[in-house]
């Protein structure tokens, strides 16, 4: 893995810091947070993390880094790069199986809310037609592959899965480079409404509910620095109680961030923001259910030496919203 590679590709990389008044100044302890791709929510938590200082009032520095897709942000985390990762929970199951060594420390995502399989809007494509086609998805592992998996087993059609990044999935479709992609959002609703692409499957209204995404940390940064993941936990779900709070301010940040529409920014806000998971304990009834079918569902989907869901799953950690 070329961790330097992946970074100059990162779309975008941003850091705050600050000095812990404690009888003399000193640095503030930095966390390197990674994201799986640009225009997607667990971006715009950490931005607003930032711009609402919530990561200051913690007493650290945050370090964003975005990546072209889950799978990188994985091995970036096990090249040590980035301390704490939003990502698919199968990539922590089946990252044990390899030395990786990590867990899932909060609850984030109880489902694929504004993911959608796409096709132009003048193609005469169904699901049931994809057999030997091409479908653009972000990189091999990730959310996205994982629906797609998910797709050809439930749907029982097998396609040639395009590894195209997090930026290319919208561009290789509308330039007719795949036949189908499977697109999240703001983007998926974006590209709809605008009339150049229409959804053939909606996986928020198909795809079981499950633990489908969570922020994992390795096993060895929280033992170390239980205090620093704590906290970063605490801002990030900090930023999500301010985002729910302050619909205005949330909808116009998603806008110009991703630089689209303030209408497809609200359509992200009440489809997706409003979905997310608040409390993010993974202590919660159910959690240890949920998370094991999202594994469960990535077996059936294709991924194989998958840990059980106890294996990866910390109660180390209880988020305690920092207050804006």
């Amino acid at each position: 893995m070329n961790i330097t590679r992946r970074h100059m590709l990162a779309a975008m990389a941003a850091s705050t810091a600050i000095a812990i008044p404690s009888g003399g100044a000193r640095a503030a302890e930095k966390v390197r947070i990674g994201l799986p791709t640009k225009t997607y929510w667990p971006t715009t938590i950490a931005e607003t993390a930032v711009r609402q200082k919530l990561f200051e009032k913690e007493g650290i520095t945050a370090e964003l880094t975005i990546y072209r897709g889950g799978a990188e942000t994985f091995e970036a985390m096990a090249a040590g790069a980035a301390d704490v990762i939003l990502d698919a929970t199968s990539l922590a199951a089946a990252g044990r199986k390899k030395g990786v060594m990590s867990k899932v420390v909060a609850n984030a995502c109880m489902g694929s809310f504004g993911w959608q399989l796409m096709v132009l809007a003048k193609s005469p494509l169904e699901v049931k037609d994809l057999g030997g086609k091409k479908v653009a998805i972000t990189s091999a592992g990730s959310g996205s592959d994982l629906l797609a998996l998910w797709t050809q087993q439930e749907k029982k059609v097998t396609f040639t899965r395009v590894p195209v990044g997090g930026g290319g999935l919208v561009p290789n479709l509308l330039a007719g480079n795949v036949d189908a992609a499977v697109v999240y959002s703001p983007l998926s609703f974006q590209i709809s409404k605008s009339g150049e692409a229409r959804t053939i499957l909606d996986y928020a209204k198909e795809a079981p509910p499950n633990l489908t995404a969570g922020w994992i940390t390795p096993d060895k940064y929280a033992q170390e620095k239980p205090e620093l993941v704590q906290k970063t936990l605490n801002a990030l779900y900090g930023a999500l109680a301010f985002m729910r709070a302050n619909k205005d301010t949330t909808v116009k940040l998603i806008a110009d961030l991703y630089e689209i529409p303030a209408d497809i920014a609200a359509m992200e806000y009440e489809n997706t923001i409003m979905k997310l998971e608040t409390d993010g304990s993974m202590s919660a009834p159910n959690t240890l259910e949920q998370l094991q079918l999202a594994l469960d569902l990535a077996k059936l989907g294709g991924m194989k030496d998958l840990v059980p869901a106890s294996e990866i799953l910390s109660t180390q950690f209880k988020p305690v919203p920092t207050k804006s």
